[in-house]
């Protein structure tokens, strides 16, 4: 019985809780309808161009760029509009919610990468609950299997932060 110590206990935990976190975020974007509306988080080099990638398949789709990242290049702004105030994954669900609001939406997609999605959701649903909020994750694509842990764990941590209330501190 040594060996189930509370420190173990609380490491098991946290380890099967992040298993659990991984295993519960999306993995595949679903076929999107043709005039959804598409908010991509920045943060990431790989969400900007997935979000194209997936407003080329849906031309007739609304896009909007959201967070401090959101220094999007001419070609792009042209076919998105672009929010840069909100510096945190918290004041980007709250410049979503205005967006949704001023604009009479019902349903929205959003796009971020799969390590962060879990959270991202969790704040933007807080802020819209009852719409209808369709994940469409980047892939992690080509990243070495060390950093991608690393970013899980990071995004792991901060949404168990989240949980309990820490919401604008990343």
């Amino acid at each position: 019985m040594k060996f189930f110590t509370p420190s173990f206990l609380v490491v098991a935990l946290f380890v099967i809780g992040g298993m659990v976190f991984k295993s519960a975020a999306p993995t595949r974007c679903p076929q999107l309808r043709p005039d959804d509306s598409i908010f991509v988080l920045t943060g990431d080099a790989r969400r900007i161009p997935f979000a194209m990638r997936q407003l080329s398949k849906y031309p007739d789709a609304d896009l909007y760029i959201i967070g401090a990242g959101a220094n999007a290049s001419p070609a792009i702004t042209r076919r998105a509009s672009v929010e840069s105030d909100s510096k945190s994954t918290y004041q980007n669900a709250v410049a979503i919610r205005k967006i949704a609001r001023q604009t009479g939406l019902d349903r929205l997609v959003i796009i971020t990468t799969e390590d962060h999605m879990n959270r991202a959701l969790y704040l933007v649903r807080g802020q819209l609950p009852g719409m209808e909020i369709v994940a469409c994750p980047a892939a992690l694509a080509g990243m070495p299997p060390a950093k991608r842990l690393e970013r899980w764990t990071t995004e792991y941590i901060k949404y168990i932060a989240t949980m309990i209330g820490i919401k604008e501190s990343w």
